[in-house]
């Protein structure tokens, strides 16, 4: 019976280590460097956009030192789940996605649908109507944000296109859209531009 409560204690134990894990994905541009031994992320301006993957298989809080591009920061990773870091100049903003057949999907939008993407969109650039509970985020340079429990959901980050994906085991996947603000002011432009009369 001892060696049963022993053993029992022992998967217990295993079982909650395994679940510590902190995955991180990290936006930056240019030339910037992501040491995850060290965990230190050094930041530059340069074209192109870059995302890099860093996970933590612990319990404890996760510090992430930021250098480069103006003050050096820190952000700490204190909870097991899927993050975003933003190590770019340009915030970031994102939401929940629900992906489906492009077939299926709406291809007409009518003035009233126009004005609403707008206005929607111009709250997410203020950063309002923001919070976990509307699953949307609003991710300022050196700063992260947990978005998910789920370590495998889909992220599509700032400049890369996509309309559809995949389904799994007959299940769509937990699937979030990111973009930096400047992609997001150059759509309202466009979307603007649309509700002009000719």
């Amino acid at each position: 019976m001892k060696n049963f409560i022993v053993t029992l204690s022992a998967l217990f134990l295993l079982a909650s280590c395994s679940s510590n894990h902190k995955k991180i994905i990290v936006y930056l541009k240019g030339n910037s460097v992501v040491n995850e031994e060290t965990k230190t992320i050094t930041a530059s301006d340069g074209s192109g956009s870059d995302e890099k993957i860093i996970s933590y298989k612990t319990a404890e809080k996760v510090d992430l030192k930021i250098t480069g591009l103006g003050n050096d920061g820190t952000v700490s990773i204190d909870q097991d789940g899927l993050y975003v870091l933003n190590a770019k100049t340009d915030t970031i903003i994102g939401s929940f996605q629900k992906y489906g057949d492009p077939r299926l999907t709406q291809t007409m939008k009518t003035q009233e649908d126009l004005k609403h993407d707008i206005d929607s969109l111009k709250q997410l650039t203020e950063g309002k109507n923001i919070s976990a509970a509307n699953r949307n985020f609003y991710i300022l340079p050196k700063t992260a944000v947990k978005i998910s429990d789920n370590l495998d959901a889909f992220v599509v980050g700032p400049f890369h296109r996509m309309t559809s994906i995949e389904k799994v085991d007959g299940k769509l996947p937990e699937v979030y859209r990111f973009y930096s603000i400047q992609e997001v002011r150059e759509t309202i432009e466009k979307l603007t531009a649309l509700t002009k009369a000719k």
